[in-house]
């Protein structure tokens, strides 16, 4: 089975982020994306926010490029001013022609 090196990039964020967050992930270049709940506790154990809801998990499958000019954005636009944090893992994919650029 052939496989093909890509990165992993997640971001933990609040759910009212989500829409906003999702333009961004397609803006810096990924053609897809999966979301879906998380919970857990960060290290202030507490909510950027009042607003009631839940925190969203985004998970994309980028070359390498993508990748960074996604984490460039994020800590540029994103981080100084919401509850927001994202990780990059290298991963190997079956179908990579999807996901290589």
């Amino acid at each position: 089975m052939q496989t093909v090196a890509v990165k992993l990039v997640t971001i933990v964020a609040e759910s009212v982020l989500e829409k906003r967050l999702l333009l961004a992930v397609k803006a810096a270049g990924a053609t897809g994306y999966t979301v879906s709940n998380a919970t857990g506790v960060g290290s202030r154990d507490m909510r950027a926010s009042t607003l009631d809801g839940e925190n969203i998990r985004i998970e994309t499958l980028v070359c390498p490029e993508v990748a960074e000019a996604l984490l460039e954005v994020l800590v540029r636009d994103w981080f100084p001013h919401y509850a927001v944090i994202a990780w990059i893992s290298d991963v190997a994919v079956v179908r990579g022609e999807k996901y290589a650029g």
